[in-house]
């Protein structure tokens, strides 16, 4: 896919530049970006494979978060990149060979049909697979809006079309963008993963019977498919804390697919707790 999209930029940048076509200008710069993002995540996916060692105990795993917010923030730049040369364009609209275009315009919607197909095999297994395909899919719309673009200009003419269809292009670049941005950040900042609530998981950990209490509670994503637990949890005077351990263990493994978890287990000595007042200390 990496190679398709590198030789294909290439056609585009050359197609706008002969033909004038700022919306094949566009989607150039796009693919352009796009084969800095499957650049990015082939190499966060060659880092995330890479064993873990004392210094960093979860290797590089999160390279691959890092990727697709990277890859989010270009989607983000090359967007406003096209909006601010579609105003020059409808202030001076240049002239654009239509006939061309549509070729260039036909090709891109080939290579860019197979480059979505190879992707979405994997687009559910990795945060980082899905940022690419997003943009994939970005220049997909893309070639379709320069095809209709150059279908209108040979019909009528009629070149403003160009810029009006880069300014679609470039409203779908940012709303890709938006949800591998947001899904990203909140995997950096450690929010609580969503579709887990976790004062969900917090009731069902109290509800295994000897339980009294947890606290701590913290719930987190690494990377993509691999979720993270630690708490604090408190067990009836008597009860088995390693037996405890292993039940609520498996409630979290079978309820909320949670393996990798670290809970501290102990006793609850409320009952036993000494209490110690100032005023109730005298001296002598």
């Amino acid at each position: 896919m990496l190679a398709l999209t590198v030789g294909f930029t290439v056609v585009e940048v050359v197609g706008g530049i002969l033909t004038g076509s700022l919306a094949l200008l566009a989607d150039a710069g796009h693919m352009l970006f796009d084969t800095v993002a499957i650049g990015l995540a082939l190499a966060a996916i060659a880092l995330a494979q890479r064993p873990s060692t004392p210094r960093r105990s979860f290797g590089f795993q999160r390279a691959e978060i890092l990727a697709a917010f990277v890859n989010g923030l270009t989607l983000v730049l090359v967007g406003g990149w096209i909006v601010w040369e579609a105003i020059q364009r409808f202030r001076d609209p240049p002239e654009i060979l239509g006939g061309w275009m549509l070729a260039v315009a036909l090709v891109g919607l080939a290579v860019n049909a197979v480059s979505a197909g190879i992707l979405m095999r994997s687009e559910q297994e990795s945060l980082n697979v899905e940022a690419a395909l997003r943009h994939v899919l970005a220049d997909l719309l893309g070639s379709a809006g320069v095809l209709l673009a150059a279908v209108v200009i040979l019909a009528t003419g009629w070149t403003v079309v160009d810029p009006l269809v880069s300014l679609g292009i470039a409203l779908l670049i940012v709303a890709s963008a938006w949800s591998v941005l947001r899904d990203s950040t909140a995997i950096l900042m450690e929010e609580t993963p969503s579709g887990m609530d976790a004062d969900a998981i917090a009731r069902a950990i109290v509800s295994v019977p000897g339980v009294t209490n947890v606290h701590d509670l913290h719930v987190w994503r690494i990377t993509s498919g691999f979720d993270a637990l630690a708490a604090h949890v408190l067990v009836g005077r008597g009860e088995d804390c390693h037996g405890l351990r292993r039940e609520i263990e498996g409630v979290l493994a079978s309820r909320f697919g949670i393996t990798h978890t670290t809970l501290q287990v102990d006793h609850d000595a409320s009952e036993a707790l000494i209490e110690l007042r100032r005023d109730a200390v005298r001296p002598g």
